[in-house]
């Protein structure tokens, strides 16, 4: 680039990567070091020693001798170390092997032939010359070569080198020196090395045999002082130390002419020590250390891993203006707000930029300092100064505020926050909420927004960022506030819904509600958007007006809203007769008012919320926020007029259902004992595909699995729906019949891999068993229900069934993170142009249509069955009936 003319932004051609050569480092290095010594009795840095003042400063008060600027000012300059001997650089094991093995030992010409180098040059022009050079083409120049056993050029016999790590290159039974591999590498001609892949004038394969080595600035490896007043140095610097050290005992013992073995030694020490500094986690070879036993952390453990400069220092970093804490509910929070500790809000600060108009606004913050919310805590002067608001000059900076000035003031009610919890695995684990600052240590949410963030209240912490410009503050309430993100882009459903009591208490109110006196209904209604009451659905004995529950839900929905959809409560009748639904599961909502139907989670739930997703679609976000805030509301209230309790005697079943429950186990049992009677008189028919043995195993499970079915059926029919265990259940709200099942009635098998447990002892799984026994008894069937509580022998095959989930789950979210890392990578350059083609960086489209169809998601009718018909209609040309 010319730099003549600054002021003309200029063009990128090309960044060209290389080797340093020898010469380079030495035209760079601003001095030799030759001493390991770093500072003197006073403390001051040592000529042409490690921290020579010619590499940079880091002590307050001293200046740079190269660029003359303070600590802080310069960025700092190399030194070089003059090797006595070669030594290889380990980072470039490989490619040295490779060339090894293709150039002749004698002449150092590439072991082709002229005929074939001139072809793959040929197909190198033909590739674009600014893209790196394919790999497997580079791979089959090495092959090709390798293979040539007699030079081409000199008749030189070819003999096999073999490589033993970490840096040993063996040719026949003798062991080739640095030197020697450095000699080798210096006579590959320029045009060989074309034909290589490399560039002669940027990488010359002998470069990577070090023969001087760069010393990094001090600005790399600073020194601290510790409080004894001791100073500690580098990790680095110590590496640099231990290789000066050794630099000058090879130096000393060579020119003293000590025997070849010590030479050897000397030098083997030499070749640790740099491949130390450069990678101390090299297989074969033992880390450096400190006299502590920690393993050094030298230059590529620096760039390389989650916690190295790459990862941990620039795609991601530890940031200011953030504050994190334990989250807990609070459901008269909005769903787009957070409660925020007012010690957080008086730390987090907003910079506001005074105006005319808001120059007194800001002097009355000012005016109240950083101890009284809301306040400031910081002014900048038109000059960029900061002072710092205390007590005793609060008043005075109030009064010299004017226009130009920037005041940071604290954090207040309505602010625009972003809010997130990690792992973020989806857009919608980072939201952007506004604040309500709340006593109390703890961030308020509204439990409805958990699924998103995939939260619980069991001490998750999450992380809240405090946007400093309009811009951003703006962008993330168009874009990323709650109530945008209400239906998932992944299946175009509501992700943000009634959970748990919402559920519940909305099943309850609109199921069992039909009187509802006026002050109740008033009560349930308190904190809703509703004027006035609709006209009473009766009138009791005594004269009083009486509302339903349903007509209370009404009152939530908006005027002109029509649907109708089959509740997830349904009863699962022969036929649906709809509106006639005897059970109350069909859903009617008419003009705004729920004329038929009971309320449950495929209603208003989180994943599943018809009537939720009917309001976000028809009437936008505004109004589907108000509508969760308000069912919340409504539900908490029903819930607490009707009350919802659960207790060990929910549980309770009567005698008769424990006769009918010990029957069919019975049942059960016998039928796995007739199959293994069949088995062991080999008259069992195997399943098509299937040995005996796992026929059998296949029989019984089936057999155990229906019992524990029936069962549970039987317990279910004679809890009822006036259980409130099965109310949660049958409506959504948490749990299943399932759950209640192995309370109740039968835990049933225990499975580890999906089969009966058969490990532990030699034909058997415990020692009181017989050998070879099949029984369900004898292979984790549990019998008891949790309420009965377990035999010793059944706990013991529990504890190994439940061992699996634990381990499973550990395990798949370290996988999980892993792939998700590697696909985030795959696709983190892919874009979405106008155009709505889906293209990468270089403009290269990968699909035509963005998702091939171009349908947003958030923008369909999840799960419709007019949706499946028009896609197939257009997909096929033909009308679906």
């Amino acid at each position: 680039m010319d730099n003549t003319i600054p002021s003309i932004p200029q063009r990128i051609g090309a960044i060209r990567f290389g080797l340093l050569s020898p010469r380079e480092i030495r035209k760079m290095s601003v001095t030799s070091i030759i001493t390991a010594d770093t500072y003197d009795d006073d403390g001051y840095p040592i000529d042409m020693g490690l921290m020579d003042l010619r590499l940079g400063v880091i002590d307050p008060g001293l200046r740079c001798k190269t660029c003359g600027g303070r600590a802080g000012e310069c960025p700092g300059h190399f030194g070089h170390i003059e090797l006595v001997a070669p030594v290889l650089h380990v980072g470039f094991n490989k490619i040295i092997r490779k060339v090894l093995r293709s150039t002749c030992r004698n002449c150092s010409h590439l072991l082709l032939e002229d005929k074939q180098k001139k072809a793959y040059l040929g197909q190198f022009a033909k590739l674009d010359v600014m893209s790196h050079l394919p790999d497997d083409l580079i791979n089959n120049v090495f092959k090709e070569a390798r293979k040539t056993k007699i030079c081409p050029y000199c008749g030189e016999e070819q003999l096999e080198i073999k490589f033993e790590k970490p840096s040993d290159y063996i040719e026949n039974d003798y062991k080739l020196t640095p030197t020697e591999i450095r000699d080798r590498l210096e006579h590959i001609p320029d045009d060989d090395l074309k034909v290589m892949g490399m560039d002669p004038v940027s990488a010359r394969p002998e470069w990577m045999v070090l023969t001087v080595l760069a010393v990094p600035p001090v600005t790399v490896r600073p020194s601290i002082t510790l409080e004894s007043g001791q100073r500690s140095e580098d990790d680095l610097t110590h590496k640099l130390v231990d290789i000066i050290r050794i630099n000058q005992r090879f130096q000393e013992n060579r020119d003293a002419g000590a025997p070849q073995l010590i030479i050897e030694d000397l030098w083997e020490l030499l070749q640790y020590h740099l491949t130390t500094f450069f990678d101390n986690e090299v297989s074969g070879v033992p880390p450096a250390r400190h006299r502590s036993g920690r393993p050094l952390k030298t230059l590529t453990q620096r760039l390389k891993g989650k916690e190295g400069r790459f990862r941990g220092s620039l795609s991601g970093k530890r940031v200011n203006f953030s504050a994190r804490t334990v989250v807990s509910p609070d459901p008269n929070l909005s769903i787009n707000e957070v409660g925020v500790p007012y010690a957080i809000a008086k730390q987090m600060t907003i910079p506001v930029r005074i105006i005319s108009r808001n120059l007194e606004m800001m002097r009355a913050y000012v005016a109240r300092g950083g101890e009284t919310h809301p306040g400031a805590n910081y002014v900048f002067r038109e000059d960029g100064r900061r002072l710092k608001i205390t007590e005793a000059n609060k008043e005075e900076l109030a009064e010299k505020l004017e226009p130009g000035w920037t005041v940071e003031r604290q954090m207040q009610d309505g602010d625009i926050v972003l809010f997130n919890r990690q792992p973020s695995l989806h857009k919608m684990s980072i939201m952007a909420h506004k604040v309500k600052v709340l006593p109390n240590k703890t961030f308020k949410l509204n439990p409805s927004v958990c699924p998103p963030y995939n939260a619980d209240f069991d001490g998750d912490e999450m992380n809240m960022h405090v946007l400093q410009t309009e811009e951003s503050r703006a962008e993330a309430s168009i874009l990323m506030q709650v109530q945008e993100n209400i239906l998932s882009p992944r299946f175009g459903g509501p992700i943000i819904g009634g959970i748990h009591d919402h559920i519940s208490g909305m099943f309850l109110l609109t199921r069992n509600e039909k009187t509802i006196s006026k002050n109740d209904a008033l009560e349930l209604l308190r904190k809703s958007e509703v004027r006035e009451l609709p006209e009473p659905a009766g009138y009791n004995d005594a004269g009083d007006p009486f509302w339903t529950g349903k007509q209370i839900f009404s009152q939530i929905l908006p005027n002109d809203l029509n649907l109708e959809f089959k509740a997830n409560v349904c009863f699962k009748c022969d036929v649906c007769k709809g509106r006639d639904c005897e059970y109350d599961s069909y859903v009617v909502v008419e003009n705004g008012e729920l004329v038929a139907g009971t309320i449950d989670e495929k209603a208003i739930g989180a994943f599943k919320g018809k009537i939720l997703d009917s309001i976000v679609k028809r009437y936008g976000a505004t109004e589907a926020a108000q509508f969760v805030d308000d069912v919340t509301r409504l539900a908490i209230r029903g819930v607490m007029r009707t009350g919802l309790s659960f207790g060990i005697s929910d549980e309770d079943i009567p005698r008769e259902a424990r006769l009918n429950i010990d029957e069919e186990l019975e049942r059960a049992e016998k039928e796995v004992a007739e199959l293994i009677q069949a088995y062991e008189a080999k008259e069992l028919e195997p399943l098509p595909g299937r040995t005996l043995a796992e026929t059998i195993e296949l029989k019984i499970m089936q057999s155990l699995g229906k019992a524990r079915d029936h069962t549970g059926t039987i317990a279910g029919n004679h809890l009822g729906l006036e259980n409130s265990a099965v109310i949660m259940a049958k409506s959504g709200a948490r749990g299943s019949m399932l759950n209640l099942t192995q309370m109740a009635a039968c835990v049933g098998q225990q499975a580890v891999r999906g089969e009966r447990i058969r490990r532990g002892y030699e034909g058997r799984t415990l020692p009181h068993f017989d050998r070879g026994d099949l029984g369900a008894d004898a292979h984790g069937f549990v019998k008891s229900s949790y309420k009965s509580g377990l035999n010793p022998t059944e706990y013991f095959f529990h504890a190994v069934g439940g061992r699996e989930g634990l381990v499973d789950t550990a395990v798949r979210t370290s996988q999980s993170g892993y792939l998700q890392r590697r696909l985030v990578n795959a696709l983190q350059d892919l874009e979405v142009q106008y155009d709505r083609s889906v293209r990468e960086t270089r403009g290269v489209i990968v699909q035509f249509k963005y998702g091939e169809d171009g349908i947003d998601s958030t923008k369909s009718d999840y799960n419709s069955e007019d949706t499946v018909h028009n896609i197939v209609s257009s997909v096929t040309g033909k009308e679906v009936k």
